[in-house]
């Protein structure tokens, strides 16, 4: 019998994409466990973290702003602190840039229209967690979702990101007015992804695309490679 690592989803009030990217998780083989915004702590044994998609706490303030004083994100900033894979769709990303996780701030669209429709998605990178089953200058095809997915940086943080490396994901033909066009950012360390479409309705052709199960295939690769780590730990 395979290993399921465990990945925890986390709940939000107004999370509506916590069971989409749970099943999506379980059919690329890992063992998707739902936790409620209010716990304190991850389920045992936790190799990865994933923030949903949705309108946690209504979208108040701003989207995102409410989430990230939530019990639960404390275990989430210790997780990724230790090194440990999280991944935010959309919402999941609104709540990374509050709590500081990934950098920029998430803004109305440029238009001030939301915006539903399946989008190209070019890979600036293939050395990260999420992106290692792809390769540079790949594009990938997958849904958007949003209202307020206009990543913003200042010029000067922007010209460091690139430098960095730091933008892996970008649209092919902007869609929200994203500066550098970008579609997903990760932290310094690259454990950590915000990412604005939505690679848990993308991983079956009979849906449009299954091209979002790369990311999420390279997400549970990441994961397992830190079960050895998990094992030591309870030494």
């Amino acid at each position: 019998m395979s290993i399921r690592p465990r990945i925890a989803v986390i709940v939000f009030p107004g999370s509506n994409d916590d069971r989409d990217a749970a099943w999506a998780l379980g059919a690329l083989g890992a063992d998707a466990r739902l936790v409620w915004h209010a716990e304190r702590e991850l389920p045992r044994e936790t190799a990865a973290v994933l923030l949903p998609g949705g309108f946690s706490y209504g979208d108040y303030l701003r989207c995102g702003a409410i989430a990230r004083v939530a019990p639960a994100m404390e275990a989430v900033r210790s997780f990724a602190a230790d090194g440990g894979p999280v991944l935010g769709i959309c919402n999941g990303f609104q709540i990374l840039c509050e709590a500081g996780l990934v950098p920029g701030v998430l803004r109305r669209n440029r238009d001030q229209q939301f915006v539903c429709r399946d989008v190209r998605i070019r890979i600036e990178r293939d050395d990260t967690s999420f992106t290692r089953r792809c390769r540079p200058g790949q594009e990938l095809t997958m849904p958007v979702k949003h209202g307020e997915g206009s990543w913003f940086v200042d010029e000067e943080q922007h010209r460091e990101l690139e430098a960095s490396g730091q933008i892996v994901l970008r649209y092919a033909e902007d869609c929200n007015g994203s500066v550098g066009d970008a579609a997903g950012v990760c932290n310094e360390a690259g454990n950590v992804l915000g990412l604005m479409p939505h690679p848990e309705h993308a991983v079956d052709p009979l849906l449009g695309s299954g091209d979002g199960a790369l990311l999420l295939a390279g997400f549970v690769d990441a994961a397992l490679e830190r079960l050895p780590a998990l094992a030591v730990s309870r030494l």
